[in-house]
């Protein structure tokens, strides 16, 4: 029997890249509280997982500052950012501790919420799953909320919003 690599090669990684680019998702900053101190990144990758009772997923990059910081039973917040929050969706997508600077936060349900938002949740961390070169962490929601605000969106590598046929 042939013997098959799990790593693609570079053009399908490629190719993978670019269809994944082509596909629109919201943008959020995932967020926890540690001995106090705020910490947060920027992702693209959740998703809600389950109603009944409430889940929702995200993916973080094996080398995440956050994940290092995240077990089961952790706090987090999902910031689904609005459609003005560009540049808060550079800033904690970027390396540094003083993400939140100028950031108007608060504590909900145990995370740092950020004050202007399009969208909440609050999860307690159930599972962290090995997915790849990232970690697919699964949590309980204990908290969410939302606004009439126009989501940011990523697509083809740039920022926008959605709007209604």
């Amino acid at each position: 029997m042939p013997v098959t690599s799990s790593v693609p090669d570079t053009s399908t990684q490629r190719a993978f890249r670019d269809a994944m680019g082509n596909v629109t998702a919201s943008v959020s900053v995932v967020t926890t509280l540690t001995d106090g101190v705020p910490h947060g990144t920027t992702v693209s990758a959740f998703m809600s997982l389950s109603m009944d009772p409430p889940k929702l997923t995200f993916a973080l990059d094996r080398g995440s500052n956050l994940l290092s910081r995240l077990t089961v039973d952790s706090i987090v917040g999902v910031n689904v950012l609005a459609a003005h929050h560009d540049q808060v969706a550079l800033r904690f997508a970027g390396k540094g501790d003083d993400k939140f600077a100028d950031v108007p936060w608060r504590l909900e349900n145990g995370a740092p919420a950020l004050v202007d938002r399009h969208a909440w949740v609050a999860l307690r961390i159930s599972q962290l799953v090995e997915a790849g070169d990232h970690v697919l962490l699964i949590g309980d929601v204990i908290g969410a909320d939302s606004t009439p605000s126009a989501p940011l969106t990523y697509w083809k590598r740039t920022f926008g919003t959605h709007q209604a046929f």
